[in-house]
């Protein structure tokens, strides 16, 4: 049986930034562009506390936090601390799977040095992050990715959650339909509708009918929903593209729906690429139509795209660029591939497809 730890840092922009500057120690900060385009990177949990929180629009966090002080990013301290933090998981296990620079898949199961225990493992690669670095990390320990994933979160900041083999199952039940990985807004709500609220209420259901409703997800969530995640930590995984798709749940015709839809799609991709400090060379979109016909378009604009006003640029003109046949659209999605590190004075100018009508 594996042990699986999943190690997330804790606010780890802002506490870089804290770290540094210990005048910014204590109050509510947000990483981020102070301009009208400017967009929340990571706030600290001072600023958390007001509701400010990664990918809102600065102008909003500073209306829920007046007193927010808000720090450009220093990306090369950023990734120093990545540095420094991935060597000491090595100390530990090869077996070493990163989401982003703060938060990454250890598997333990056969460590390189004592002590054997997940916990104990655990606990002394938060004391070294914490000795070595002055930052802090949460950690959760499971048998496997899911499980230990959200047990990271369970006790942020800098807290430590063990779900044992023999606690999986009364954990996930335990967990409200929103935890699950892919369950967003629309598919809590289609969820709700068929009375599934928790992982307990998930279980009941049979993989066909999950299968029916959901898709591939459908068997993803019947397997989760009973513990069963089998899924190996992957070392040195290279991210070569990052997206998103929307189902919506009937089929739309309207333009402004089909619109609306493809930029919050566009604010998950944009909020995933902020938080893997990357930038993105090349946007598609794809659109599925009733007969299940797919059409993609793609771009590359000139300048790296790396903000949400910028993928949003570029997806919404590929998007109005679309002869759209007879019939209503399934599913929009957006994703950016050709990936490089987000440079430390990226100027990111608004595209000329800005100037596309509404």
């Amino acid at each position: 049986m594996r042990k699986i730890v999943h190690v997330d840092m804790d606010a780890f922009f802002a506490a870089v930034e804290q770290r540094d500057h210990p005048e910014l120690r204590g109050l509510p900060v947000a990483v981020g562009g102070a301009g009208d385009r400017g967009v929340v990177m990571t706030a600290s949990y001072e600023a958390r506390r007001y509701g400010v929180g990664s990918a809102m629009p600065m102008a909003h966090a500073r209306r829920r936090c007046p007193d927010l002080v808000i720090v450009p990013p220093s990306f090369e301290a950023y990734h120093a601390a990545s540095r420094a933090i991935r060597s000491i998981f090595g100390r530990y296990t090869d077996l070493v799977e990163p989401l982003s620079l703060d938060e990454a898949f250890l598997d333990v199961t056969h460590p390189l040095r004592s002590p054997p225990s997940a916990t104990l493992l655990a606990r002394a690669i938060r004391d070294d992050i914490r000795r070595e670095t002055g930052l802090t990390a949460s950690a959760g320990v499971a048998n496997g990715k899911f499980i230990a994933k959200v047990a990271s979160g369970m006790q942020k900041p800098d807290g430590l959650t063990v779900v044992r083999p023999e606690e999986s199952l009364a954990f996930v039940a335990a967990l409200p339909i929103e935890r699950f990985f892919g369950v967003g807004p629309k598919t809590a709500e289609r969820m709700h509708a068929l009375g599934i609220r928790s992982g307990a209420d998930l279980r009941e259901r049979g993989h066909a009918e999950l299968v029916a409703h959901f898709g591939k997800a459908g068997g993803f969530l019947y397997r989760i929903a009973r513990a069963d995640d089998e899924r190996p930590v992957v070392p040195d995984r290279e991210r070569k593209s990052i997206g998103a798709e929307r189902t919506f749940e009937r089929d739309v015709h309207d333009d402004a729906r089909i619109l609306s839809e493809l930029e919050k799609v566009c604010d998950t991709v944009a909020e995933r690429l902020v938080r893997s400090l990357l930038a993105a060379r090349t946007v598609t979109l794809k659109v599925k139509y009733r007969d299940f016909k797919v059409v993609t378009r793609s771009h590359t604009p000139r300048t790296p795209v790396a903000s949400l006003d910028d993928l949003w640029s570029v997806a919404r003109s590929l998007a109005l660029d679309v002869d759209r046949p007879a019939g209503a659209v399934r599913l929009v999605g957006v994703s950016v591939r050709s990936l490089l590190p987000r440079a430390e004075r990226v100027v990111q100018p608004r595209l000329v497809f800005d100037a596309a009508p509404p």
